[in-house]
């Protein structure tokens, strides 16, 4: 029989083994098919937690997703309530799941350090073990992505508008336009009513301007961009929609109007997919609120893994 004090330590070297494994920089070391908390990835700000899932496979010079979760919500819980690891199986690329640091715990998608080029704060943290992933783990730099929902959209937004360098695509679930959300005197964990209410309205170009000041001076391509949106939203109102169309179509330099306007067969009835080019889609969801449900098979078509 053992004791219980074994028992306690048996469970503590336990423990410490997982510790260890899971600050292992070596992609070989974290164990497959299972969500592993990963640390010493780089500059990390305010402490964002990191997870990643690895395939059981990976492939030869692999995807990378970005996963940001919803607000009160955790990497845990978007991990468990989404098919992005299931479908991982299936193609071979990586995850990362970042972990908000804040009570709520929506991200810091509105302070000037969070919404500049390496200036700090949620979103530096999570382009470090972006960074660190491609430097040790053999991703494929052309192919990094970021997906979210609701504040994870928000910082969807944020990470292709402040390293436009970094991501190559972005899917924007339920979310605002970048930089949206008052710079100053704003709470993390709250969504201020001009932005969520939708009665911010810009010009395009002043929506643009806005991306633009995130990275002065970069003239390389922009990541391509999905947005979708509920009309019935009360959360983070439907006029959000409508100016992301008018921030990220003139930060393309495309028409205002898009050039098809179709319900695809693989959405529900009362979706409309507007395309205004290769880089920008936009789908509105009738009849739907806060938030639209996960695509991720389609999700996957637009970032060209699936």
């Amino acid at each position: 029989m053992f004791s219980l004090r074994s028992i306690l330590g048996f469970a503590a070297l336990f423990l410490l083994g997982q510790l260890v494994a899971a600050q292992s920089t070596n992609l070989a070391s974290i164990p497959a098919s299972q969500l592993t908390q990963i640390f010493n990835f780089g500059t990390n700000p305010n402490n964002v937690g990191m997870f990643v899932y690895k395939p059981a496979k990976v492939a030869t010079k692999p995807a990378l997703i970005v996963a940001s979760h919803f607000c009160t919500g955790s990497a845990q819980q978007y991990f468990a309530g989404s098919k992005f690891a299931s479908l991982a199986e299936t193609h071979g690329y990586l995850l990362l799941f970042p972990s908000s640091p804040h009570p709520g715990t929506c991200w810091d998608v509105s302070s000037d350090a969070t919404l500049k080029h390496n200036g700090g704060s949620d979103s530096l943290g999570i382009v470090s073990a972006v960074r660190f992933a491609i430097a040790n783990w053999g991703v494929d730099p052309n192919r990094v992505f970021a997906v979210g929902t609701s504040s994870g959209a928000m910082m969807t937004n944020v990470l292709a508008g402040a390293y436009p360098d970094v991501f190559k695509a972005g899917i924007v679930d339920s979310g605002v336009p970048f930089d949206c959300f008052p710079t100053t005197g704003q709470a993390v964990d709250t969504f201020p009513s001009q932005c969520a209410q939708g009665q911010l309205i810009l010009t395009g170009q002043q929506w643009a301007q806005r991306v633009f000041n995130a990275f002065p001076g970069f003239t390389g391509q922009r990541p391509k961009i999905q947005i979708w949106h509920g009309t019935a939203d009360t959360t983070l109102f439907p006029p959000n929609f409508f100016e992301q169309i008018k921030q990220w179509t003139t930060v393309f330099g495309l028409p205002s109007t898009p050039i098809s306007n179709t319900s695809e067969p693989f959405l529900p009835n009362g979706y409309s997919n507007a395309t205004f080019g290769p880089q920008f889609q936009a789908i509105l969801a009738q009849g739907v609120g806060h938030t639209v449900p996960l695509f991720e098979q389609q999700y996957l078509q637009f970032l060209g893994i699936a």
